[in-house]
């Protein structure tokens, strides 16, 4: 087709189409990426007892988790193969990101015969599973930064901060049912228990901030449900435990299994998100589809019905008549005030719906650029220092309430110090 302005407009309209149905592509990736990380939580949870009661208790359980992992991560490698196919369509980061985990998931095999023989031990293994989980959270990190459209944007900022949470509440599971399986709550363990518990709260918080109905509805009636409330309880003995305090053995079924309903809880969550993710993409495309038609029909009324052209040319060159007037005008016989009659209408009407999409757009990917700013802070302060996570974290944040500044505004100020240094 030649070159013109209503091929130019059309042809936006259906790269906004192409666009969205990738989009939906990318929530299907982002939806299978959830539940890897969901069964290998449960996996790192029961690999956890296991070790501590030196094979004693989990041993089936476990087995059977290993199994139910190893189906979902053929699932997962098949939706690895659809994204690589349209690689022109990602990045470079997703890329690397997608290499780097299927070397996780590549190790698995290897890794789980060295806990089945118990070559590792409890913290090894939790720290190895968590490595491979915190790969897939960048990845679907990743994915929410690359979307451009403000709509499911938000929707994904809500689900990258409930599954980055949900991943604290599940290293908590983890290091908790060590703790208790062993008797023992070393202050490492009492403060990385701490650290997870804080690093839930942020991540919720920021969830809820972009979630929308039912998802915050559902948070509310699992924050209320008696698991978490006996949760409370237990964290309470951790607080409250003085240095190598021993902690009653027999508490270690109770925390695990009240962990496991809450997660059971946000994986439903979870789950309901992504789907109402993948609803908005159809709803989306539809409505693009829409207007794709109606753009094709008054493209059409224009060549069927050109304007009359007297006095086109003054009013095409009067100082006094804003530019947008000059350029307006209408099918003979057509007098409907709430309908766009010129391709510069159609074209405004574009721009103003991309200024807005930007708009809004900003706002949610401020929640992820806030993230990038803090995890660089905790890096320098980490090689700087020789600190821990945890460490580095905690000085970001004892610095935030000090300070009374908030934490990413701490974080640039690290980060400015250490371009002067």
């Amino acid at each position: 087709m030649p070159l013109s302005v209503s091929y130019t407009v059309l042809l936006a309209k259906q790269l906004k189409i192409e666009e969205l149905k990738r989009l939906k592509t990318r929530v299907q990736l982002v939806g299978g990426i959830g539940r890897m990380i969901h069964v290998l939580q449960s996996e790192r949870g029961a690999s956890s007892i296991y070790l501590a009661s030196k094979g004693k208790r989990f041993a089936a359980t476990r087995l059977e988790l290993v199994g139910e992992s190893e189906t979902v991560e053929t699932e997962l490698r098949t939706i690895f193969e659809n994204e690589l196919s349209y690689s022109s369509h990602s990045n470079t980061k997703i890329i690397s990101l997608m290499a780097w985990v299927l070397l996780g998931l590549d190790a698995l095999p290897e890794f789980r015969e060295r806990i089945r023989t118990q070559q590792l031990s409890g913290s090894e293994s939790v720290a190895a599973f968590s490595r491979l989980i915190a790969g897939l959270i960048s990845l679907i990190f990743e994915l929410a930064d690359a979307t451009v459209d403000p709509n499911i944007s938000r929707l994904l900022v809500s689900l990258f901060n409930l599954v980055e949470g949900k991943e604290s509440a599940g290293q908590e599971r983890a290091v908790g049912a060590l703790a208790f399986a062993s008797g023992l709550c070393t202050e490492p363990i009492k403060q990385r228990i701490l650290h997870l518990i804080d690093a839930q709260e942020r991540n919720f918080r920021i969830f809820l901030e972009f979630a929308e109905e039912p998802a915050t509805t559902s948070w509310h009636e699992m924050d209320s449900m008696a698991c978490v409330t006996q949760l409370q309880q237990l964290r309470q003995l951790i607080r409250t435990a003085k240095p190598d305090a021993a902690l009653d053995p027999n508490l270690s079924d109770t925390w695990f299994e009240c962990c496991s309903e809450r997660l059971t809880a946000i994986w439903a969550i979870q789950r309901a998100l992504v789907d109402a993710i993948q609803k908005r993409c159809d709803a989306l495309i539809s409505e693009a589809e829409r207007e794709l038609l109606d753009s094709e029909g008054l493209l059409k009324a224009l060549r069927d019905k050109p304007p009359a052209r007297a006095g086109a040319i003054d009013r095409f060159f009067d100082p006094e008549l804003p530019v947008e007037q000059s350029l307006s005008f209408r099918p003979a016989g057509q007098e409907d005030p709430h309908r766009a009659h010129s391709l510069i209408e159609l074209l405004q009407a574009q721009s103003l719906h991309l200024a807005n999409m930007e708009g809004e757009l900003a706002s949610a990917k401020r929640a992820l650029n806030e993230r990038k700013v803090i995890e660089r802070a905790k890096g320098i302060l980490m090689a700087r220092y020789s600190l821990s996570e945890d460490e580095a974290y905690k000085k970001l944040r004892t610095a935030s309430m000090d300070q009374n500044r908030r934490l990413v505004e701490v974080a640039e100020s690290v980060l400015a110090l250490s371009s002067l240094s």
